[in-house]
């Protein structure tokens, strides 16, 4: 354990790397699981990144002006660790001794939040590359907003490590595609070129010319021949960095499980603890003592430190430049502070509008009402449409494009391309400052459902608006028409979905989706016109916010019957309020909008709204069935999809499935009777 007192730089920098690798080694072998090959074979990349170009403050992992680093190989994560722990961050030797353990701040893949310096949750390949494109759109719209002459306020970059699967991932070539479109020349990516895949070498699936790829996208691609050539490496990034006008992409040539005598090169270092005997021999390769295990050289903790340290000068330095451009443009500043802190403008409900009840509206009309006066104080709320704005109505009023020259418009267009739009916008959110939203039609959110689950995982302020949500879209037939979508949504923890019934109810779910701060709200929005509801019989809209409130019922009387429904299904249910009525059943209608709202309030909300000792229940969407049976427990029952839709004018489709006043009633009246038996 004895070291050299002035080794040679060359030496030194092969002591560093080689730090990284062991570190990563013997917290993957003390788990007994993860991936090793990763970090010993990209340790010399990260190693100069850190320690040369990025530019961060492990006492400050959330300034702004630092340079964003995400590893998009997230089954690496030991190399994010061992450089976080290295570097200064809040992480201890102990967090690395506990890697994969329950309760540990070094989960088995990189979650935000949980570690400090962590930008992003990766791990499922493809959405790291995809988060990064999204910062780097961020960084480029404030800039284009706040930079007065005083550019390298917000001038940081976006650097990440790719690897070969996050490559052949479709989110990644979305992605890719919209960054070189839009000249993101912000972005700097390692290609992790190692060649190898779980079942393999890469060679069974994947033959592409991936510079060429990229090229055809429009970045600036390079290469180097060898990982370890830090010279070259240097160069590279070098030249990446002075490149403005593309993102790049640098491949680089790596050896999986680089040292290891029996695994370099190998399927058997990406996913498994090298062992014993093979660790033993591999610090031998690198001359490192065999123990103790997690042994890093003082000289080199030292020198990692000193080069983590210099990110307190590189803020104090950005902080004096801030206090100058605060001084030259005060309003500009303090709008910059706010949106950074996450606040909203004053006044920012001021013009809401409140719909009459002489007014039919879809929900996507009276929802796109509400963004707009919302966007006019709200200069944050920043996104865009999957091709879609024709319908969703979500493009900002004279808000202009967010293009390749032009970063100020406040209006992204994504492309067909849900699933690169929910990881973008994930990680326009990641980079702070703005609220991120997108929109495409209901039935194509399973195309962005893994970026959706991700961004309930991270907790993540994102707005997802989607249109056409039932069968009442009509004419473009089943294979537009969602019937499980909802559902399927309502599973995912921490996302909030919101379907409103009438105008006055979409106005309030744009209210939730911008206050609430603790996950993604999904807005599900009708295509056909729909009744607005006089309140001055009924209760008030703002109910949404509970989740499910009472919206009418027989005065006077004990309900015999509770109809509860969402969206355009709650006016079946007030239709067939009176008609029950005349048949002597009193009936209470609740609106539930939004499953999860309901949830979040305490239970003496919820027994007012649905008591237990209520007679029967009806629920009614014009969707699969199976979510709402915990509502209306073993005595109710459920007017749904049993299969998919079909083409027709959408008033026909809903009287094809039964979704009519007349089978309301009928079904209502059944419950009734089987109480009765």
């Amino acid at each position: 354990m004895t070291e050299e007192v002035n080794p040679s730089q060359d030496e030194f920098d092969r002591r560093c790397v080689n730090a990284i690798r062991v570190l990563a080694i013997d917290a993957v072998e003390k788990a007994n699981s993860g991936h090793p090959g990763m970090p010993m074979g990209m340790a010399p990349a990260a190693y100069l990144l850190w320690t040369r170009f990025l530019r961060y403050n492990p006492a400050n992992p959330a300034w702004y002006g630092r340079d964003r680093f995400v590893l998009s190989a997230g089954h690496g994560s030991m190399l994010l660790y061992s450089m976080l722990y290295l570097s200064g961050y809040e992480l201890t030797l102990d967090d690395l001794k506990r890697f994969r353990q329950l309760g540990s701040r070094t989960p088995g893949h990189p979650e935000y939040r949980v570690a400090p310096g962590v930008e992003t949750t990766t791990g499922p390949l493809g959405q790291g590359f995809a988060n990064a494109v999204g910062m780097a759109i961020a960084a480029k719209h404030l800039a284009a907003r706040f930079a007065r002459g005083d550019r390298e306020l917000f001038d940081h970059r976006i650097f990440a490590i790719v690897s070969d699967g996050d490559l052949m991932e479709g989110v990644a070539s979305e992605a890719a595609s919209l960054a070189g479109h839009l000249g993101l020349g912000n972005l700097v990516y390692l290609y992790d070129d190692n060649r190898i895949t779980i079942d393999g070498s890469t060679a069974l699936a994947f033959s592409e010319d991936v510079c060429l790829r990229f090229e055809a996208y429009n970045w600036h691609t390079q290469v180097v021949e060898d990982a370890n050539d830090l010279a070259a490496l240097a160069r590279a990034l070098t030249n990446a960095c002075e490149e403005r006008e593309r993102p790049s992409l640098i491949r680089v040539r790596s050896h999986i499980g680089y040292g290891s005598p029996h695994r370099q090169d190998s399927n058997e270092a990406h996913g498994k603890p090298l062992g014993a005997e093979e660790t033993r021999l591999t610090k031998q390769n690198y001359g490192w003592p065999p123990e103790p295990p997690f042994f890093v050289p003082p000289q080199v903790l030292t020198y990692f430190r000193q080069c983590g340290s210099r990110g307190a000068q590189l803020e104090a330095e950005w902080k004096r430049a801030m206090e100058q451009y605060e001084r030259r443009y005060p309003a500009e500043a303090a709008e910059f502070k706010r949106m950074i802190a996450g606040e909203l403008a004053a006044g920012w409900e001021a013009e809401l509008p409140i719909f009459s009840p002489k007014e039919a509206l879809a929900t996507r009309q009276s929802a796109a009402a509400a963004q707009q006066a919302i966007c006019r104080k709200v200069w944050n709320l920043f996104g865009g449409a999957a091709d879609l704005n024709e319908s969703t109505f979500t493009d900002v009023a004279a808000g202009g494009d967010f293009e390749r020259g032009s970063y100020e418009g406040r209006n992204l267009h994504f492309g067909i391309r849900e699933h690169a739009m929910g990881a973008i916008l994930n990680g326009i959110a990641l980079h702070g400052g703005l609220i991120p939203y997108g929109s495409s039609f209901l039935v194509f959110s399973d195309y962005a459902r893994p970026a959706i689950r991700l961004s309930a995982l991270a907790r993540l302020h994102v707005i997802y608006v989607v249109t056409h949500d039932s069968i009442g879209l009509g004419e473009d037939g089943p294979t537009h028409q969602p019937v499980e979508h909802l559902a399927s949504l309502r599973t995912i923890p921490g996302l909030t979905v919101i379907r409103p019934a009438d105008a006055n109810e979409a106005v309030h779910a744009w209210r939730v989706a911008l206050t609430w701060r603790d996950g993604p709200v999904l807005l599900a929005l009708s295509r056909q016109k729909v009744p607005t509801l006089d309140r001055s019989a009924m209760a008030a809209a703002s109910g949404l916010e509970r989740g499910g409130y009472v919206l009418t019922e027989t005065a006077g009387r004990r309900p015999d019957m509770i109809l509860i429904a969402s969206g355009s299904e709650v006016h079946l249910a007030l239709g067939a309020k009176p008609k029950l009525e005349a048949a002597g059943v009193a009936v209470r209608v609740v609106s539930m909008p939004s499953f999860e709202l309901f949830e979040r309030q305490d239970a003496k909300w919820r027994q007012s709204v649905l008591p237990d000792e209520a007679g029967r229940r009806l629920a009614i969407e014009a969707g699969v069935a199976l979510p709402w049976y915990r509502w209306v427990g073993r005595r109710g029952d459920v007017l749904g999809m049993t299969g998919f839709g079909a083409s027709g004018p959408y008033q026909e489709v809903f009287a094809h499935f039964g979704f009519t006043v007349d089978n309301v009633v009928a079904r209502a009246l059944r419950l009734m009777e089987k109480a009765a038996d």
